[in-house]
This record gives structure tokens, sequence and C-alpha cells, in this order.
């Protein structure tokens, strides 16, 4: 199974867009100011709401894979 299987099968209890909470979460219970840190600097691609990040599901998948590809 590839990792990109994986992810979608890891995150199928997520919706499609999530918010900074379910982000953080997502990647491993990562605590709120590094999750906001990566919003800023755009590693995770989000958009706001009001105040608040939205994030598709993907982007955090894509990120999680361009981490894994460059730890090889």
């Amino acid at each position: 199974m590839k990792n990109t299987d994986a992810y979608k099968v890891m995150f199928t209890s997520f919706p499609d867009v999530v918010n900074v909470d379910q982000m953080c979460q997502m990647l491993g219970g990562v605590g709120r100011k590094a999750a906001y840190q990566l919003l800023k600097e755009q590693q995770i691609k989000s958009f706001l709401v009001g105040r608040s990040y939205r994030i598709p599901k993907i982007h955090i998948m894509e990120y999680l894979e361009m981490v894994e590809r460059s730890s090889l």
C-alpha cells in the first residue's frame, strides 16, 4: 500500500476541510503553535474564513508526503 493510500484510510474520519485543531490531530498531536507556524509559512496550504484557518485534507496529505520524501 502506497503512503497516499494509507493516508486516505487513516484520515477517513476527518471532513474534507478541517480546522487547526483537527489538523493537529492529523499530524500526530503537533501543538497549535507549530500548526499555526506551518500555515503562516505556507508549508501547508490553507485559506481563511473570517479569522479562522480552513485546511483541505488533501493539502495535509501532500505535506506529509513531502516530509517523508525529504527524510529519505
